[in-house]
């Protein structure tokens, strides 16, 4: 089968899978692991930050940050589409104890004059906005991205009103070798960063989440108390090192492919609204009376995989398992389907 259910179903290459055996280990609660250690200043020092800490998840690296930066009562701001409110089971309430502001943004991005408008008076009665997240690239949006504009007018307003920037950065090199916009320009922007490893980038698990040190400092006690204090991590730390050495020019590939099968599917009729293709992930709806779990069934018995993203919405991700044969059966079955 040919897996496009996300870019999260990638297995370690055999050369990935070597460097993680050959990787040296200790324990990270004690923050004795090598190879975690090693990680951890590889990616803060890419993006210009002092310190960082590994995760088994980007939820869990998502939560700390809101935890971190936030006190309950408090207000977080977001596009409706964000990951953070879609798809991390209310944690922010959870775990944090803090409200959330839904922005009606485009494609899953907001934008400065949103932010500034949505900023609450100091009443008794309303919850403090503590807090902005930014997703980049957009999951929900179909894979779009902020350029960096867009965010420094953001940044403005959140320094205007003394409010922390979190960047969800799950996708952000597919972002990256898109614009060609430095890893430090993106850090210089935001207060913290979630980097996901497992996704495109192809490491079996884990995430990154870097910040100032006093920040990072106190997000190590949150990530305890989160049940993510691990022992000898080094050997997936190990695979995320491989990554970001080895897996990121290569990113390239998955958005180009993803842009020629959502060409091809600009003209099958079976189609209707396609979201903009900036990176690794197609999302299209499906015209009526097709649904979703339909299309999908008949695609399975094509030897492919895909997920619905609602009703009658379907979205492909493009990852470094998928050969350049199977975009030719994609291609091929994809063409006249219905």
């Amino acid at each position: 089968m040919i897996n496009l259910i996300s870019d999260t179903v990638t297995k370690p290459t055999v050369e990935m899978l070597k460097y993680m055996m050959d990787a040296e280990v200790g324990d990270d609660v004690f923050g004795q692991d090598p190879s975690v250690n090693a990680l951890e200043s590889k990616v803060a020092k890419m993006f210009n930050k002092e310190a960082a800490v590994y995760c088994p998840s980007g939820t869990m690296t998502n939560q700390i940050a809101i935890k971190t930066h936030t006190k309950p009562l408090d207000e977080v701001v977001c596009d409706k589409d964000s990951h953070i409110y879609q798809y991390e089971a209310a944690g922010y309430s959870f775990n944090a104890g803090v409200g959330i502001k839904l922005l009606d943004g485009k494609y899953g991005k907001i934008n400065a004059h949103q932010v500034a408008t949505s900023i609450n008076r100091e009443y008794d009665w309303l919850p403090r906005t503590k807090l902005v997240v930014l997703e980049n690239s957009c999951n929900k949006g179909g894979g779009t991205y902020y350029t960096l504009q867009e965010v420094k007018a953001i940044r403005d307003v959140c320094k205007q009103h003394q409010l922390a920037l979190h960047l969800d950065g799950a996708r952000i090199f597919n972002v990256l070798v898109e614009t060609g916009d430095s890893t430090q320009d993106v850090g210089s922007l935001f207060d913290s960063i979630s980097i996901c490893l497992s996704k495109g980038l192809g490491a079996p698990v884990g995430s990154v989440l870097i910040g100032d040190k006093q920040f990072i400092k106190e997000a190590r006690r949150y990530r305890k108390v989160f049940g993510g204090g691990m022992r000898q991590a080094g050997y997936m730390a190990a695979a995320g090192l491989f990554a970001l050495d080895h897996h990121v020019d290569r990113l390239k590939i998955d958005n180009k492919r993803a842009r020629f099968i959502a060409d091809i599917l600009q003209k099958e009729s079976y189609t209707s609204d396609i979201r903009p293709v900036q990176t690794n992930i197609v999302i299209f709806d499906l015209q009526a009376p097709l649904q979703a779990d339909d299309f999908l069934e008949k695609l399975k018995t094509k030897g492919i995989l895909a997920t619905a993203f609602g009703p009658a919405t379907i979205r492909l991700t493009f990852h470094l398992d998928v050969s350049e044969d199977d975009i030719q059966v994609i291609s091929k079955e994809l063409k006249g389907l219905y």
